[in-house]
Parts: structure tokens; C-alpha cells; sequence
């Protein structure tokens, strides 16, 4: 069983940043591709970003590319999503997860066996 916990959210206004950690439980940490996903409320929980197992390969969400980076510290046990930009429909939960099975489908949510219990962003006009 590995446990993630999300922390970094807040309150932030439009064109602010900031940096989502989510720091896993169990070693070794390079067992699992991760990603951050995110949900509106009264929207579908939707694929923000990932990245693999040792951090050599990342993906976006069109909704983000350009104002996010993810990256991953194998020392801490975590993975970081820097936000830039920052915009009010950026506002949601955002949640990590760990794909143990490296899938190629990484924009389905199904395809992680793990999660964290979120974050709240919140993003001011």
C-alpha cells in the first residue's frame, strides 16, 4: 500500500504561483510514474500532468503546458507541480497518484492505483 500526501495548495490570485508537493510512503520511490490531477467543482477529475518513474520523460494537459512543471526528488520521496500564471479556472482539488505499471494510457484516471486525499487550489480574479 502506498500513501500520498498532497500539501502546498491555497489561496492565491490570478497571475501568482505555486508549488504542489506530494511525498509518497513507500520506497523505492522510482516504482512509480506519477501525475497530479485536478477537480472543479461539479466537473470530472481531469489529467493535469505526469511524470515517469525516473523523471526522464513529462506530460501536460493542454490546459497547463507552458505554466506547469512537474519534476520528482527520488531522495524525498516526492513529486512537485510548480504553477505559474496562475488563472481562476486553475481553481479545484488536485490530487496526486502512482501508477505502479508504467501505462501508456497515463490521461486515465483508472490507470493509477493510488491516491491522495488533495489539495485545495484556490485562484482569485
Amino acid at each position: 500500500q502506498v500513501q500520498l500526501v498532497e500539501s502546498g495548495g491555497g489561496l492565491v490570485e490570478a497571475g501568482g504561483s505555486l508549488r504542489l508537493s506530494c511525498t509518497a510512503s513507500t520506497p523505492p520511490f522510482t516504482t512509480y510514474a506519477m501525475a497530479w490531477f485536478r477537480q472543479a467543482p461539479g466537473k470530472e477529475r481531469e489529467f493535469v500532468s505526469r511524470i515517469s518513474r525516473i523523471g526522464a520523460m513529462t506530460y501536460y494537459a493542454d490546459s497547463v503546458e507552458g505554466r506547469s512543471t512537474i519534476s520528482r526528488d527520488s531522495a524525498k520521496n516526492t513529486v512537485y507541480l510548480q504553477m505559474y500564471m496562475l488563472k481562476p479556472e486553475d481553481t479545484a482539488v488536485y490530487y496526486c497518484a502512482a501508477d505502479l505499471h508504467g501505462s501508456m494510457r497515463y490521461q486515465n484516471q483508472d490507470e493509477y492505483e493510488f491516491w491522495g486525499q488533495g489539495t485545495q487550489v484556490t485562484v482569485s480574479s
